[in-house]
C-alpha cells in the first residue's frame, strides 16, 4: 500500500512473533478473565482444566489452523475469503462477518464498563475515598445504577470505541502490531504479579486446591460416575474454547490474511494456544483463591460467589478487594488496568475483522472503512448500552406484542433478553457454532483437507499433524461443534433441563 491500501496490495505482520502476539491478544479477552474461572469452579477445578487443555490442542488446533490457512491462502478477510475458494460457498463469509459486526458493539459497551471501574479504582487509590460504601457493601447497587443510567454507559463505551478506532486507523503494523507490543507484555506481567500476590495471601491454599486439584465428585451423582455430567463438562469446555480462542469470528481468517508465507502456521497456532491457555489459568489463580476465601469468610456458597459474567467482575470482586485493607484499591486498580488491556486487544481484533471486510468488499482505504465501521458500531452499541436503562423494555417479546403477535411462546425467557444478552446469545451460542460446522464441512468434504494442508506446508514447512488434522476436520470437529450448538439452544430454551 502505502502498506494499508487494500486496493493495491495487502498489509502484513513484520514477522511470526508479531502475528502470534496479535492472535494471542485477540484470544485473551473477557471470556478468559470471567468465564474460565467460573466454569473451572463449577466443573471440578483441575478436572475441567484437563478437559479444556485436551480440547484446545485437538479441536481448537483444528479450527484455528483452518481459519488461518484460509486467510493466508486467499489474502482476504472472512467476507470474501470463502467465495475465493468456492463461489457457491461465499455465504459462509457473510455469516462470519455478521458475527464480529454484532459482537463488537456490545463488547465495547462492556469495555466501557471496565473503563468506568478503572476510573473508579484510580480515584479510590489516589483519594482513599470508598465509592462503593464500606467493604463495598453497595457494589451491586453501584453497578446497577451505572448500567441503568441514561447516558453514562453509552459515553464510556463511546470512549472505548474511539480508542480502538484510533489504533485500527493506523494500520496493521503501525497500529495493531505496535499496540500489542505494548499492551501484551504489560497484561502478562500484571497478571503474573496479581496472581503471585493472591497466592501469597494467608489462607489462599484452600482456594488454590479447589481450583487446581481435580474434583471428581463434580462428575458424580450420589457417588456414582455420571456420563451426563461429564458430557456437560466437555460441552462447557468446548463453549469456553470458542470464546477463548476467537474462533468462528472472522478474526483468525483476517489476521491470517496478513501472515507471511515464510512463517509457520502450525508453530504459530501451538504458540497461540500456549499464550491463551496460560492467561486463562493465571486468571483463575488471580480470582478463584480470593473469591473462595471471601465465600468461606462470609458463609456464601463458592459456586454462587463465582457467578459468571458481570456479577463476578463488577459486584463480587469489589467486595473481595475491600477485604484486603489499604491494598484493596490498588489491587483493584491493577486488576481493572489488566482487564482494560484484555478487553481492548480483543475489541481491536473484532473491529479489524469488520474493517478488513469492508476494505476487501468495497476496495476502499482503511481510514474510510474505519470511520464507517466506527459509526455503525456506535449506532449498534446503543441497544446494549441503554438496554438495562431507558431501553430496558425493548425486547423481542415487546416487539412481537407491538406487532400484534401475542403467543405464549413470546413470553419465554429468550424473547425477554435485554439487548446485550440477546446479541451475546445469538452470536456466541448460535452463529459461531453454525459457521464453524459449515466451515468444517466445506473444508473436509467440499474442497478437501488438502486445501489447508497445502497452505500449512507452503514454503517448505512440515505439517506434522496433517493426518490428525484431516481426520479431525472431516469427522470429529463437526460432531463436537454440532453438540455445542444443540446444547446451547437447549440451555437457552430450557429444553430437557439442560444447563451449562
Amino acid at each position: 500500500m502505502s502498506t494499508e491500501n487494500h486496493s493495491t496490495s495487502r498489509a502484513s505482520w513484520s514477522g511470526q512473533l508479531a502475528f502470534v502476539l496479535a492472535a494471542a491478544a485477540s484470544a485473551i479477552g473477557l471470556g478468559n478473565l470471567w468465564r474460565f474461572p467460573y466454569l473451572a469452579a463449577q466443573y471440578g477445578g483441575g478436572a475441567f482444566i484437563a478437559i479444556y487443555l485436551i480440547l484446545v490442542v485437538t479441536l481448537g488446533f483444528t479450527l484455528m489452523t483452518t481459519e488461518i490457512a484460509i486467510g493466508r491462502k486467499t489474502r482476504q478477510s472472512q467476507l470474501t475469503a470463502y467465495s475465493r475458494l468456492h463461489k457457491g460457498w461465499g455465504f459462509i463469509g457473510l455469516l462470519g462477518t455478521i458475527i464480529p459486526l454484532l459482537i463488537v458493539p456490545y463488547y465495547c459497551v462492556i469495555g466501557g464498563w471496565v473503563l468506568k471501574y478503572f476510573v473508579v479504582y484510580l480515584k479510590m487509590a489516589l483519594t482513599g475515598v470508598n465509592l462503593m460504601g464500606e467493604n463495598a457493601v453497595d457494589s451491586a447497587g453501584f453497578f446497577s445504577s451505572f448500567i441503568s443510567a441514561p447516558f453514562a454507559p453509552f459515553a464510556f463505551g463511546l470512549v472505548f470505541i474511539i480508542a480502538c478506532a484510533a489504533i485500527i486507523v493506523l494500520g496493521v503494523k503501525n497500529g495493531i502490531e505496535r499496540s500489542n507490543l505494548v499492551m501484551m507484555p504489560i497484561l502478562f506481567f500484571m497478571a503474573i504479579a496479581i496472581s503471585i500476590y493472591v497466592i501469597c495471601l494467608p489462607g489462599s491454599g484452600a482456594g488454590l486446591k479447589y481450583y487446581l486439584v481435580p474434583n471428581l465428585s463434580s462428575l458424580s451423582v450420589d457417588g456414582a460416575f455420571s456420563i451426563q455430567l461429564l458430557g456437560k463438562t466437555i460441552l462447557g469446555a468446548m463453549g469456553q474454547m470458542f470464546y477463548s480462542l476467537s474462533l468462528a469470528m472472522g478474526i483468525m481468517i483476517t489476521y491470517g490474511s496478513y501472515m507471511r508465507k515464510e512463517d509457520s502456521i502450525e508453530k504459530s497456532v501451538r504458540r497461540i494456544e500456549i499464550f491463551d491457555t496460560l492467561i486463562a489459568i493465571i486468571a483463575g489463580l488471580m480470582i478463584i483463591p480470593v473469591v473462595y476465601m471471601f465465600a468461606v469468610k462470609t458463609g456464601m456458597d463458592v459456586k454462587e460467589a463465582m457467578n459468571a459474567g458481570p456479577g463476578l467482575m463488577f459486584i463480587t470482586l469489589p467486595k473481595v478487594f475491600a477485604t484486603l485493607g489499604v491494598a484493596g484499591p490498588w489491587v483493584g486498580l491493577a486488576f481493572f488496568t489488566l482487564v482494560t488491556f484484555a478487553a481492548a486487544t480483543s475489541a481491536i481484533s473484532l473491529y479489524e475483522a469488520c474493517v478488513a471486510a469492508v476494505c476487501d468488499l468495497l476496495k476502499i482505504e482503511r481510514r474510510s472503512a474505519t470511520f464507517f465501521m466506527g459509526a455503525t458500531i456506535c449506532f449498534l452499541s446503543t441497544f446494549s448500552a441503554l438496554g438495562y436503562g431507558p431501553w430496558s423494555n425493548v425486547t423481542l417479546s415487546s416487539a412481537f406484542h407491538a406487532m400484534g403477535i401475542n403467543g405464549e411462546w413470546t413470553n419465554g425467557a429468550f424473547f425477554k433478553l435485554q439487548g446485550l444478552d440477546f446479541f451475546d446469545f445469538i452470536t456466541n451460542s448460535v452463529f459461531m457454532p453454525i459457521v464453524a460446522v459449515i466451515t468444517c464441512v466445506f473444508i473436509g468434504w467440499i474442497k478437501g483437507p488438502n486445501t489447508v494442508i497445502d497452505e500449512v506446508s507452503a514454503d517448505g514447512h512440515q505439517f506434522k499433524a496433517r493426518g490428525f488434522y484431516s481426520f479431525m476436520v472431516k469427522y470429529i470437529a463437526p460432531l463436537l461443534i454440532l453438540a455445542v450448538l444443540v446444547s446451547e439452544v437447549c440451555r437457552a430454551f430450557k429444553i430437557g433441563g439442560w444447563s451449562i
